[in-house]
């Protein structure tokens, strides 16, 4: 991996084929990540987990508006969010009243991936997220890893550089945190 950030620094410093050689050594893993998100999808849907990376790449790896990667661990945090926003995105496409939205918003509680959440869901939580954000960062990073990055939380607390068992508090915490707030807002 440490090819992986000597490439992104590359990136960084305006090199153009920097990123032509940083997707082979991260695809495999955005894949990975971009799959676990899309398998609790209906059959049938327009995103697909190869556009879902292929999206995210793209917003991350912009030659135009370089980047600055402080480390590996920064740019799959970075891809998390960037999917968090392809997902959410598609959520709110889906939820409008085109598309036949507009029903309740349902609770964080069974969900752990945006993947698996109906959109409704995916729009509350990236909502309520901003909030959290001002309240405890490091407990939305572990959200926005968790639930829209499709990380385990063993992942969330190496990318977020805190132990396991933080992570797993700050996910408890979140949780329901977020519930709390998602319900103040339905009523």
């Amino acid at each position: 991996m440490h090819e992986v950030t000597r490439i992104l620094s590359a990136i960084e410093q305006g090199e153009p084929q920097a990123a032509e050689q940083l997707l082979p050594l991260v695809y495999d893993q955005l894949r990975r990540l971009a799959a676990e998100k899309m398998a609790g999808e209906k059959p049938g849907q327009t995103l697909q987990a190869t556009a879902l990376v292929h999206e995210a790449y793209i917003r991350l790896v912009d030659v135009e508006k370089a980047q600055h990667w402080e480390s590996r661990r920064h740019f799959f945090a970075a891809a998390a969010e960037a999917m968090r926003r392809i997902l959410v995105e598609q959520a709110r496409r889906r939820f409008s009243r085109i598309h036949g939205g507009q029903q309740l918003r349902q609770g964080i509680d069974g969900e752990d991936s945006a993947a698996d959440a109906p959109p409704q869901e995916v729009i509350a939580v990236h909502d309520a997220l901003d909030a959290l954000e001002a309240e405890d960062g490091l407990a939305a990073a572990v959200v926005r890893l968790r639930y829209f990055g499709g990380f385990s939380i063993e992942e969330a607390a190496e990318i977020s550089g805190i132990s396991r068992a933080t992570a797993y508090r700050l996910w408890t915490y979140a949780r329901a945190w977020l519930r709390a707030a998602m319900t103040e807002d339905r009523e």
